[in-house]
């Protein structure tokens, strides 16, 4: 028989349960201890993100900010400078040459969104069904989003050189009229980096909608089938609809990073020939720190940021439009 345990008062005391401490209680039955760690639990040491915090707002806002106000200035990277309002700008829609250049980049960026979109959509479509070498292809159609873009771009300048595979091809088959010097053709050139972005980025495409098709409920397209659909109107009908979300996200990620295309375009050609492949990226590089106008290079760089900027947006509230319409 189990006997209870009494202090010299007498008072009976209860027994610790086993496995767990006795904790005492305060003056007003509360449990200091516990109520501190349910703060901290709630709170949690946010503090411990605070110098992360303050290091992006010190790179994307502070310095975005300072690049901005530079782009209002005659700043050549050294020494004073003076304040000239929108000198710059003016400078900027005046010289053709920049023209051609904004030209170039929203055809870079509308035609690697439409094209590598498609592409993804088609092979996350191919790939949602149960095929063997399901897996494989997956990471095959992957793979170019993880390589280096300069790496990439130089793999292809080899295959597009005068003396490259296509033309090799090219001529093996008897079509020496087709043989070009596709990378110093200014009609060519601008396609040939239109090519590559495609390439590169259709396997992030495809992951995208995969992540869509895979919230599509299968019951729904059994149901339109038996309601006589063919595969074209189950895809427009139900599919389609259902990825809207996944839809988004690839467009304007892939915008985006059309916009600012830098990398393979100076590996490829360099913004030549002729200026045909200069982008806005590759004039903010070159003004800034080829020629030394970092107050033009920074007034270029604002006007990229703000027509990123203005597509997103436009992009996200048609998103939601078209989801809220749904």
């Amino acid at each position: 028989m189990t006997t209870t345990p009494t202090i010299e008062t007498g008072t009976p005391v209860e027994p610790p349960r086993s496995g767990r401490p006795h904790r005492r209680d305060d003056a007003r039955g509360n449990r200091p201890v516990a109520r501190r760690r349910g703060r901290l639990l709630k709170f949690g040491h946010w503090w411990w993100a605070l110098p992360g915090v303050l290091f992006v707002l010190a790179i994307h806002y502070v310095a975005t900010s300072i690049g901005g106000f530079f782009a209002f200035t005659n700043w050549t990277g050294i020494g004073s400078f003076d304040i000239i309002g929108l000198d710059n700008f003016v400078a900027i829609f005046k010289d053709p040459t920049k023209i051609g250049a904004l030209g170039n980049t929203l055809f870079l960026a509308f035609g690697a969104v439409i094209l590598s979109n498609i592409a993804g959509l088609a092979l996350g479509l191919g790939l949602n069904r149960g095929l063997k070498t399901r897996y494989i292809l997956r990471v095959l159609f992957f793979m170019p989003v993880v390589l280096s873009p300069l790496a990439v771009s130089y793999i292809w300048k080899f295959i597009f050189d005068f003396n490259g595979p296509i033309n090799i091809a090219l001529k093996a088959v008897g079509l020496d009229e087709y043989v070009k010097s596709w990378l110093a053709d200014p009609t060519y050139a601008i396609w040939t980096i239109l090519i590559v972005l495609v390439w590169q980025n259709t396997g992030i495409a495809m992951v995208i909608y995969m992540a869509g098709l895979a919230a599509v409920p299968v019951e729904i397209e059994e149901a339109a089938a038996i309601d006589g659909a063919n595969l074209w109107q189950r895809f427009w009908n139900v599919t389609l609809p259902a990825i809207r979300p996944a839809v988004a996200i690839a467009t304007t990620l892939g915008l985006v990073n059309g916009l600012r295309v830098f990398d393979q375009i100076m590996a490829l050609t360099g913004g030549g020939p002729a200026g045909a492949t200069e982008t806005l990226a590759t004039q903010v590089y070159k003004q800034s720190f080829a020629l030394g106008n970092f107050g033009y290079g920074a007034a270029l760089a604002l006007l990229l940021t703000v027509i990123i900027l203005v597509f997103a947006i436009v992009q996200q509230r048609a998103a939601a439009g078209g989801s809220k319409e749904k």
